[in-house]
């Protein structure tokens, strides 16, 4: 089932906890109390039971059915819809989990539907119940407690972004192949989380501007004051974040065209070391190629061959040898070869 939890309160006390929703409806009339119904996950026939009895526009009821929704505060009527995006650090995956709540206030009930694990709505319940006169101000209380709630979750996602940023920048320096891909993923992160928390100042100046025209207490006033003062130096610090994994994106691709020009100009120091090694092993060759080809005509055993018999042709082969091997070094040499 998608109700998690259906109570009635009276004068901010637990009243009773129907056992079906349509109960709920029936004390509500007779008890003149405020309704507080949580859903997790719910079947579109739940959202439309709730949305029929209170008389929740269907904009509203699309939007809670299909979920995927920006952070928002849209009234209709005297139904106020507050979409909020919470989250929550993952620590042993090092990645942030983002939900999604949905909070409809009336003038008697409060319908909160969530669809994923955070924010801990039973835990602002119990902190509620245990404060009866704020939660007897009525649906606002309930509605800027789920707010601090929110905000306050925001803490450790903030540390942890904090923490895995400080690991990059290490990673950056140390020329981790495999960081291109965690800032790149950081920065998804980081964007989504700027798409969840940067609505709620206009959201929170939107309460705040209602305040007269609503007549809300003054006390849930301060409350809403305190929210608004915890959520700027959450934006501010995901904006600097943003910022920051800019300059580390810039840098680690300065730092990665540093390396492989550096690896670019080994190579090339490589090749070139390679080529004069190979002018000096085609030069030697060249030079021991001359007294072979010399040595190999005159030797060839025939008995008419000119210089034969010749006194002076075995002298005049290897002097000969000599000469050309002399001359080619010379030339090799003034070519930078050898």
């Amino acid at each position: 089932m998608g109700v998690v939890d259906n109570a009635v309160y009276v004068a901010g006390v637990r009243h009773c906890e129907p056992e079906s929703l349509e109960v709920t409806y029936e004390l509500l009339r007779d008890e003149k109390g405020m309704g507080w119904i949580g859903l997790y996950r719910p079947t579109p026939e739940e959202v439309l039971s709730v949305a029929e009895e209170f008389g929740i526009h269907a904009l509203a009821v699309e939007d809670t059915i299909t979920a995927h929704q920006r952070p928002k505060l849209e009234r209709y009527g005297d139904v106020l819809f507050t979409v909020l995006r919470p989250a929550r650090y993952i620590e042993q995956d090092e990645r942030v989990e983002f939900g999604e709540l949905h909070v409809f206030t009336g003038p008697d009930f409060v319908v909160t539907v969530r669809h994923a694990e955070s924010p801990d709505v039973a835990l602002v319940r119990r902190r509620l119940e245990a404060s009866p006169e704020l939660l007897a101000l009525g649906p606002e209380a309930v509605l800027y407690a789920l707010l601090d709630q929110v905000v306050d979750e925001y803490g450790p996602v903030v540390a942890g972004l904090e923490n895995d940023i400080d690991e990059i920048e290490d990673q950056v320096f140390e020329g981790d192949p495999g960081v291109s891909r965690r800032i790149y993923e950081l920065s998804r992160e980081v964007t989504e989380f700027h798409r969840a928390t940067r609505p709620l100042v206009d959201m929170l100046a939107a309460l705040r501007a209602g305040f007269s025209k609503y007549g809300v207490h003054e006390e849930l006033q301060q409350h809403l004051r305190d929210v608004e003062d915890h959520v700027i130096p959450v934006v501010d610090r995901v904006d600097g974040f943003r910022a920051l994994l800019q300059n580390i994106l810039t840098v680690n691709a300065t730092l990665v065209g540093q390396r492989q020009n550096e690896e670019a100009r080994r190579l090339t120091e490589a090749s070139l070391s390679q080529n004069e090694e190979v002018k000096r092993i085609s030069s030697w060759a060249a030079i021991l190629f001359a007294p072979t080809l010399v040595g190999t005509v005159y030797g060839m055993n025939f008995d008419h061959m000119p210089e034969l018999h010749w006194a002076f042709g075995y002298p005049f082969a290897i002097l000969l040898m000599a000469a050309v091997c002399g001359g080619l070094y010379v030339v090799f040499k003034k070519r930078g070869w050898l």
